[in-house]
């Protein structure tokens, strides 16, 4: 989540760009509601119809882009955005993709906030 400096701590300046980041794919309420989606999957999910675990591997995107009943390039797109603020982790099955929250990104985040705001 934060990147070192040279006396191997982090500097506010680092750790405000992280969160800006974050803050930023969380902008999209639409964004926002597939990472609340994502923390349940099989109670948010058709999982019977999943190739794969949602819990370890994640939800297919075709699912998520059917229930945001969004195109799928839309969807796509607002998953490479939590993607590269590294708000989930990507697994691609065969031709899908699989998405699922990662957990140990978003606790850093809460406890950077906890420290810093």
């Amino acid at each position: 989540m934060t990147k070192n400096t040279q006396g191997g701590g982090t500097s506010l300046a680092e750790t405000a760009d992280d969160a800006l980041d974050v803050f930023k794919a969380l902008s999209n309420p639409v964004r926002l509601q597939i990472l609340q989606w994502l923390r349940e999957p099989r109670k948010n999910f058709p999982v019977e119809r999943g190739i794969a675990d949602p819990d370890e591997v994640g939800v297919c995107v075709s699912h998520i882009t059917e229930k945001t009943e969004l195109a799928q390039s839309t969807v796509s797109s607002f998953m490479s955005v939590l993607e590269r603020a590294d708000l989930v982790i990507a697994t691609r099955v065969g031709k899908w993709t699989h998405y699922r929250r990662n957990e140990e990104r978003i606790r850093q985040l809460v406890d950077m906030l906890g420290r810093t705001l």
